[in-house]
């Protein structure tokens, strides 16, 4: 008979532990995850954004390594660390997200026992299809979501709430490593699943330290005919030792209580409180997203309002302290924190959460952050179809027969990512990049010199790539080589294939489409007006103005993006009518050091100020920067709709 869940309870937990173990491990012995920062997101238009990237370039070139503000620290002590504090939004699958904040690197060290609260509201294993509505002008399309987006939000695990427990059960144990002696969990769960995390929970971080079921209440939505409506979520509240940080929360007195003048309660707390009644761990007054029309609806499914993580923050934790949320879907943990002068990390593997949450930090003018990347990952979507024995490889040679190729010998492709076609005489290489890396310039080189090198040579070579390094189109340009071609897989290939029911009755249907990229009009460099004569005592820089204007943005192939016939082809028609209609967000840097982009101006779809459009984003700007001689390097980013991003980099020649 087979075991039941209970059963199979302490031994998942003990797998968890050796997949943790496994990854603190690796940390120990350096094989580290590294954390790539792809952007410095700058949201104030002025002279602090420049003078905060001044700071931390002469920090940095101070000392290599300099400790982070320990927990608890005041804004007195961060203010006189080393290296300034930057919050950071990571976009990956959150297990390599917290080896990687854990491992540390060369500028950055371990977080180990430095996060003050954790706040969690993980997907609750609900069967739910969440999709993704994109309006643009003149049309509304509805993107299912990619294998990624539905491992993140929906229960696309292999074995059901077995493997949900398999999933969070790691994550739960790297939470405990990052915890502070003094910090706190929040989990927040319903139904399907919280008696069964909590057993979990009871499991990692000990009954001992449990300390509060916290019920969340709410009202709307239907009554069904045979059952009971389900109105209120679950969150378990546990801390990682003896001692933790509380602050009493309170809530105004009902009229009853009002009227009589004094509590219920006898002795010297008796009177009525000037705060208010303390708060339990029943919550009917907090308030929750239903309203189209509420300021803070950002149209996500799951949601959560910020009066509910403003009671969570403020209870567990003080200004100056850390906040983690690794599924931060809307970014409501960041967007509060933020504003209630808490340090925090974010992480999330949906592109469109990374977007929304971008966005809002902006939006609410957010001190600047670093935005991080470790990659996209199909790999669970592979295990989903494959098992949970497979191997890159494997992935590799369904990719490389897909596109017809046939596989090279495992003396000559010892990673099984090599492939062959042959046709009208002509010899082509076919690489399959992992899924576990963004597909860049070192990828392009070792292919180009196993094209000329192996097996005597071919005539061309194709990569195959999952995930992209945004210079991309930039790379394949500098190469210059017409031997080469960069595809893209299909990001849903694996859900298609689990669909499809197997490989032979998807043979001949997958498109492996070309690159999106962006181009730009020449931008123009002129001397800023001469400023009025300075103060006594203070100083005048000569300033200039950049103009940068948008051209015209290729999308991919819509065949690459997890649409219906009828979406795909209101995608097409906007794409061929209004390019430039599919940008969701973009960025300059003037002073791009081909490493780091730190985006000094941006606009987004939303934001109403420069030009009243919702729909669109303006597409010139107008930057005002101090002067400086010889050429500027200038990098233009866009993220279009669907998430997908790409740059240009252009050299401006003085005025």
């Amino acid at each position: 008979m087979p075991k039941s869940l209970l059963e199979q309870l302490p031994e998942i937990v003990a797998k968890g532990r050796q997949q943790a173990e496994k990854i603190l491990e690796s940390i120990e012995s350096r094989h580290r995850v590294q954390l790539q920062t792809r952007e410095i997101v700058l949201p104030a238009k002025d002279a602090a954004a420049h003078d905060w990237i001044t700071s931390q370039q002469r920090q940095a070139q101070r000392t290599s390594v300099s400790p982070l503000p320990q927990a608890g620290e005041g804004p007195e002590e961060r203010e006189n660390a080393q290296t300034p504090w930057a919050n950071r939004l990571i976009y990956g699958d959150n297990l390599l997200a917290m080896a990687a904040l854990l491992a540390g690197d060369d500028t950055t060290p371990s977080l180990r026992g430095k996060v003050d609260l954790i706040y969690i509201d993980p997907p609750y294993d609900s069967k739910a299809d969440y999709r993704t509505k994109v309006t643009l002008p003149g049309v509304e399309l509805e993107q299912k979501p990619t294998v990624i987006e539905q491992h993140a939000y929906s229960d696309t695990w292999c074995d059901g709430t077995a493997s949900y427990l398999a999933m969070i059960t790691p994550r739960l144990i790297l939470m405990r490593e990052l915890l502070a002696d003094t910090g706190s969990i929040y989990v927040h769960l319903d139904w399907h699943v919280g008696h069964y995390v909590k057993l979990a929970m009871d499991e990692v971080f000990g009954k001992s330290n449990f300390h509060n079921e916290i019920i969340y209440c709410y009202s709307g939505g239907g009554v069904p005919t045979n059952e009971m409506p389900r109105k209120h979520d679950t969150i378990f509240w546990y801390s990682k030792g003896q001692t933790w940080t509380f602050n009493t929360q309170y809530r105004p007195y009902s009229e009853g209580t009002l009227q009589r003048g004094r509590t219920a309660v006898k002795g010297p707390d008796a009177e009525l409180r000037s705060e208010g009644t303390p708060i339990n761990d029943w919550w009917p007054d907090v308030k929750k997203i239903t309203s189209p029309t509420d300021p803070e609806k950002l149209y996500y499914d799951t949601q959560k309002s910020e009066e509910l993580l403003s009671r969570i923050i403020k209870m567990g934790s003080c200004e100056g302290n850390l906040v983690l949320d690794v599924f931060g879907g809307s970014g409501t943990t960041a967007a509060v924190a933020e504003k209630l002068g808490r340090r925090w990390i974010t992480s999330d593997l949906g592109k469109p959460a990374c977007m929304i949450m971008r966005k809002r930090l902006i939006d609410q003018d957010a001190k600047p952050f670093l935005y991080q990347a470790i990659g996209d990952y199909q790999v669970e979507a592979a295990r989903a179809t494959l098992g949970r024995d497979f191997r890159i490889g494997d992935l590799s040679q369904i990719v490389l027969s897909l596109y017809g190729a046939l596989p090279l010998s495992p003396e000559d492709s010892p990673q099984r990512n090599l492939g062959h076609v042959t046709a009208g005489g002509s010899k082509t290489l076919v690489l399959a990049d992992s899924p576990n890396k963004l597909t860049g310039t070192a990828t392009l080189k070792k292919a180009i010199a196993q094209r000329d090198t192996l097996l005597g040579g071919w005539d061309r070579v194709v990569v195959l790539g999952w995930n992209f390094e945004p210079s991309i189109g930039e790379t394949i340009t500098a190469l210059n080589d017409e031997r080469l071609e960069v595809l893209v897989i299909p990001p849903d290939l694996m859900d298609r294939l689990k669909k499809k029911g197997g490989l032979e009755k998807l043979r001949g249907s997958v498109r492996f489409s070309s690159l999106q990229y962006l181009t730009i009009h020449p931008v123009t460099r002129t001397p800023s007006p001469p400023a009025p004569p300075p103060l006594a005592g203070e100083g005048s820089a000569a300033e200039e103005t950049l103009t940068v204007k948008l051209r015209n943005y290729v999308l991919l192939s819509p065949e690459a993006i997890n649409l219906d016939e009828a979406n795909r082809a209101k995608l097409q028609a906007i794409a061929n009518a209004e390019p430039l209609a599919l940008i969701e967000y973009w960025a300059v840097d003037p002073d791009y050091d081909g490493q780091v982009f730190r985006s000094v101006w941006q606009d987004y779809r939303g934001n109403t100020a420069n030009d009243g459009d919702p729909l669109r984003v303006v597409t010139q700007a107008v930057l005002t920067v101090p002067a400086k001689p010889g050429a500027r390097r200038v990098c233009v980013r866009v993220v279009d709709v669907f998430g997908f991003e790409a740059e240009v980099v252009t050299a401006v020649a003085a005025a």
